[in-house]
């Protein structure tokens, strides 16, 4: 196989924004591009402060079993559910100036919810904490403390935090080679 073909074989993505409906719609028709495309591997840019949480474990899910070998990097910011999208990638990497931020689900009842309602909300909320965590702590091995931090607030980690907790691979930047397949999803 020549050079050219095993290039024609990868290809360098960016998806931003909020994880919602659209962006899985977005990746599902950027996926199914990639493999009429013959793309085998994409190396994906993803910046997202998060969003919703079945969103995000619905991405999560088809990234990872996707026909395509995702490898995800962050060069700036992922945060919220948007680390579980990161989470998909067989290979992940971020920039030295990247930062990761993990929390528990959160939201917000309607002005004089009734106790009903409220419980709803809760039970909600704690199984989704129970499917983002049951992802976190298959991927990354965080310390005592910084699980005790994230039981009850924002986790930060930097790029040199991420790599010792096993949520990236190494600090590498995102770095499409020149003439490379290139495309915004």
């Amino acid at each position: 196989m020549s050079e050219d073909q095993a290039k024609q074989k990868e290809g360098y993505f960016t998806l931003s924004g909020d994880v919602n409906s659209d962006m899985v719609h977005r990746v599902f028709e950027a996926v199914a591009g990639m493999n009429d495309d013959g793309v085998e591997t994409a190396h994906i840019l993803l910046q997202s402060n998060g969003g919703y949480v079945s969103d995000g474990l619905c991405l999560y899910n088809f990234l990872a079993n996707a026909p395509v070998n995702c490898i995800m990097y962050n060069g700036g910011a992922v945060a919220s559910i948007a680390v579980i999208l990161f989470l998909s990638g067989k290979q992940r990497y971020a920039s030295e100036t990247a930062r990761f931020m993990i929390h528990k689900s959160h939201a917000t009842a309607s002005p004089g919810s009734r106790p009903d309602a409220l419980n709803i909300i809760v039970e909600g909320l704690r199984a989704d904490d129970a499917r983002t965590e049951s992802i976190l702590r298959k991927h990354i091995e965080l310390t005592p403390e910084q699980w005790g931090i994230h039981q009850y607030g924002d986790l930060h980690l930097n790029a040199r935090d991420a790599k010792a907790s096993g949520m990236i691979d190494d600090v590498r930047d995102f770095s499409p080679p020149k003439g490379s397949y290139l495309r915004n999803i």
